[in-house]
C-alpha cells in the first residue's frame, strides 16, 4: 500500500527530508506562537476550550468550541458562563456563575477580590463538591469567561480522546504527508 511512497521517500535524499522536517517544525512552531499570542491578548491560559460533558445543556452541548477572555479589570456577574480549573484537576469545567461575593480589600492588601459559586445548567446542585475542599472559587481559579462558541466543532477533539488510535493515525498521516510532499 505504501511501497510506492517509501520508494519515493528513499529517492528524495537527506537534504530534502531535512527540509521537509524543518518545514513541519515551522508549522508547529507557528501554531504554538498563535496559541500563546491569543493567550496574551485574551489574558487566558486557554483562550479556546471544548465542552466535554452535558452539564451545560441546553446552553452548550458536548463538542461545542468556546472562545474565552479573562479581562483582569472586569468583575464576574451572576449568570456569566465561566471556565474554571481547580488545582489538582487536569480538566477545566464550564459552568454558570450562581452567586458572587465581593470582599473589600484590607489595609495590608487594598485590592478587592471576588468569590464565585458556580453550577452547571443541567445539574441539580451547585459545584461546591467539585471545588475539592474550597468554599468558593477565586479569581486565580478562573480560566476565562465565555464570549462566543461554535457548535460541535470540537467534537474532533473528543473523538481523538475517546479513540487514541485515531489521534496517532492522524498525526502519523500528517507527518508522512509532510515528509513526502514535493514542494
Amino acid at each position: 500500500m505504501f511501497s510506492e511512497e517509501l520508494k519515493t521517500f528513499r529517492r528524495l535524499g537527506f537534504r530534502h527530508v531535512l527540509l521537509q522536517v524543518l518545514n513541519f517544525a515551522s508549522v508547529i512552531a507557528s501554531g504554538l506562537m498563535i496559541w500563546k499570542g491569543l493567550g496574551l491578548i485574551t489574558n487566558s491560559e486557554s483562550p479556546i476550550v471544548v465542552v466535554l460533558s452535558g452539564s451545560m445543556e441546553p446552553a452548550f452541548y458536548r463538542g461545542d468550541l468556546l472562545f474565552l477572555t479573562n479581562p483582569s479589570n472586569e468583575r464576574y456577574q451572576t449568570g456569566d458562563i465561566t471556565v474554571y480549573k481547580i488545582p489538582g484537576q487536569g480538566i477545566p469545567i464550564v459552568h454558570r456563575v450562581l452567586e458572587t461575593h465581593d470582599k473589600a480589600g484590607s489595609i495590608s492588601d487594598p485590592v478587592p477580590y471576588q468569590r464565585l459559586l458556580t453550577k452547571g445548567d443541567n445539574n441539580y446542585v451547585d459545584d461546591i463538591e467539585l471545588y475539592q475542599g474550597l468554599q468558593w472559587l477565586e479569581r486565580k481559579h478562573i480560566v476565562g469567561k465565555v464570549r462566543g462558541f461554535l457548535p460541535y466543532v470540537g467534537y474532533v477533539t473528543i473523538a481523538m480522546n475517546d479513540f487514541p488510535q485515531l489521534k496517532y493515525a492522524l498525526l502519523g498521516g500528517l507527518g508522512l504527508l509532510a515528509l513526502i510532499q514535493r514542494e
